[in-house]
């Protein structure tokens, strides 16, 4: 994503996702302990969508929210996922960490981790936010060392501020590159700020919209699946 600014169509998407903190709650995301075979010795594992509604698909039916377009296309190439939404609207960092652990009760290969968007918009201190990723990123990594994180980048709007939105943005590279995780550079491309795709409200993803994201998505998940 380039630097130029994000629009207010943009801010009113990010406002709403932030308003939403209790949509969602009361579903918790499924939990399973047990990898299910496809055939003989071949075992299906597991992709973990760690995130807020962008990931729980808010307003949608689930089966429209990008990570279930992501298992169509895993499942359109035969390939041996299964994947987890295990997205709650109006999640922050310090939530996500604080429900990490029972994540993590299920077996996890594949970890793509889209939070902080939330953070940003409640003007968290950006440290703040650095210290709860970090910390998600640890724990999954001392409890499954072998599972690949893949990290999803976010922005937020200039109206919170020209200095405070470069620091928040340069978040995503920065853990990206200290923790060698493969980066989704911008979750939004394409889809914030677009009129056409976004529900009635004007400010979250329609259907449509969802699958742009999961292009964004696949552009990076697609090399770790087949690595």
């Amino acid at each position: 994503m380039n630097s130029a600014p994000l629009s207010i169509s943009l801010f009113l998407f990010m406002t709403i996702i932030a308003a939403c903190g209790d949509n969602g709650k009361n579903d918790a995301p499924k939990v399973e302990t047990e990898k299910p075979s496809l055939s003989g010795n071949d075992t299906v594992k597991t992709v973990v969508f760690f995130g807020n509604s962008l990931t729980a698909g808010y307003g949608l039916d689930p089966s429209e929210a990008f990570p279930a377009l992501i298992q169509q296309r895993i499942d359109s190439l035969g390939l041996p996922f299964k994947v987890i939404n295990a997205g709650v609207s109006g999640e922050t960092t310090a939530g996500g960490y604080a429900r990490i652990d029972w994540i993590l009760r299920q077996s996890v290969d594949v970890f793509v981790l889209e939070l902080g968007g939330n953070d940003g918009l409640r003007g968290i201190p950006v440290s703040e936010s650095i210290k709860n990723l970090q910390a998600i990123i640890d724990k999954v990594r001392a409890k499954y060392p072998s599972a690949v994180i893949v990290l999803a980048g976010m922005q937020i709007p200039p109206s919170m501020g020209k200095k405070y939105g470069s620091e928040f943005k340069a978040i995503y590279p920065a853990l990206a590159e200290k923790n060698n995780l493969p980066m989704i550079p911008f979750l939004l491309e394409g889809v914030g700020g677009e009129p056409k795709l976004n529900l009635e409200d004007g400010v979250h993803p329609t259907a449509e919209g969802h699958k742009i994201l999961a292009e964004n998505v696949w552009a990076v998940l697609k090399g770790v699946l087949a690595a």
